[in-house]
């Protein structure tokens, strides 16, 4: 009996998730389908360049500057067991540039932005705005989610960037005045190790990054149902969900970009 309503739950869950995916990739479809069409809303796209880029700087600064500094601290102990502390400069650059500022940088942005999205959007479809701009013959997915979503793919790199440079000079001051590494020393490994493939790849992360969070916060606020209540599961889904996909995603995007870049 147990093992018969095992196998119903697992193919509940089963066909639920087909349907979800299959939701989300007709959604894709339809993004794609209008990603180029006219006319560009310049006002709508820069707005939410702002919102998404401008207004998550706070919270990219703050987050690069003490991820830095504890993973300097973490490292500089660690190092001190072995006599190389000299590669606590190296060590930290390649790990916030590869791998800590992309995934960190999108999980702060699907967290504020993301859900943002989702609640603005979900609160215009329960409220019938959504059915307004189609009886106006406006096409919602072209005035509301292609803004959206290219405005994450671009500004995600650039935080990721910021995220990398701010975390770097919070280990450099941990590093310099806390474990009393060779200024000199720091910067000629950090130099010397990370190179432009790293960076090149941490950005090409971030961009992704931003695709699929752009794309799964739209699209749960689209399908919201179900007044306040709605609005609220749709905006918490975006953030699971987007956070989950972002960690997924990272392990098949490295093993693609060490394939891409060699060097690494």
């Amino acid at each position: 009996m147990f093992f018969v309503k095992l196998v119903e739950a697992l193919g509940r869950f089963f066909i639920v998730w087909v349907h979800e995916l299959g939701e989300f990739l007709l959604f894709a479809r339809s993004f794609f389908r209008w990603l180029f069409a006219r006319p560009f809303r310049k006002s709508v796209f820069f707005r939410q360049m702002e919102f998404i880029g401008v207004r998550s700087l706070p919270i990219i600064a703050l987050t690069g500057t003490f991820t830095g500094m504890v993973f300097a601290l973490q490292t500089g102990y660690a190092f001190r067991q072995f006599n190389a502390q000299i590669f606590v400069g190296s060590t930290v650059g390649l790990a916030l540039t590869r791998e800590i500022a992309p995934v960190f940088t999108a999980l702060m942005v699907a967290a504020r932005a993301g859900s943002a999205m989702a609640a603005e959007i979900g609160t215009m479809k329960v409220t019938e705005q959504v059915d307004a701009l189609s009886a106006m013959a406006v096409n919602p997915m072209h005035y509301l989610v292609v803004p959206r979503v290219v405005a994450s793919v671009l500004m995600l790199p650039l935080l990721a960037g910021i995220f990398s440079y701010i975390g770097i000079v919070g280990a450099y001051f941990v590093a310099v005045h806390l474990l009393h590494i060779e200024p000199v020393v720091f910067t000629q490994k950090l130099i010397y190790y990370v190179d432009v493939d790293d960076v090149v790849g941490g950005l090409i992360k971030a961009a992704f990054f931003g695709a699929m969070l752009g794309l799964i916060s739209c699209q749960r606020g689209y399908r919201t149902y179900g007044g306040a209540e709605g609005v609220g599961r749709s905006t918490t889904q975006a953030v699971v969900i987007s956070s989950v996909v972002i960690l997924v995603m990272d392990y098949f995007l490295t093993s693609w970009i060490l394939e891409v870049f060699p060097g690494n």
